[in-house]
């Protein structure tokens, strides 16, 4: 699985649900949906930093494959998690949601599940 490189967003379904089921603040969930990401990933065997950039916020994750790290929510809240690796795939899961985040050809696909709703995301390299 190779994830390193610049990802820009073009594709997302269900962005404000998944926002809102997630309890992000209403001001969070109007900015957001105008505004598709830039990803930067940078991969070094299983330890990861990954940049999320719009013209509001730019977050960075960093995580071991396997270990618990503390990440930030988009409304701020701290949280905990263990990224894991599956089947080339990487697996976040936490209190109020599921990442699954994997290649598909030339896209990285991010399928998010809160609930009963779904949040999709494709990105291309640039």
């Amino acid at each position: 699985m190779d994830f390193n490189g610049t990802w820009k967003v073009y594709s997302e379904e269900n962005v404000e649900d998944f926002l809102k089921v997630i309890g992000a603040p209403e001001i969070m969930v109007k900015m957001r949906k105008d505004n598709q990401p830039v990803i930067v990933i940078e991969q070094n065997g299983k330890d990861f930093t990954c940049t999320i950039k719009t013209p509001l916020i730019t977050k960075v994750h960093s995580f071991t494959i396997g270990k618990e790290t503390e990440m930030t929510a988009v409304d701020g809240r701290k949280f905990k998690c263990i990224v894991r690796e599956e089947n080339g795939k990487l697996i976040t899961e936490t209190e109020k949601f599921t990442s699954v985040r994997e290649i598909q050809g030339d896209e990285m696909v991010e399928t998010m599940t809160a609930g009963s709703v779904t949040f999709i995301s494709k990105s291309r390299r640039v």
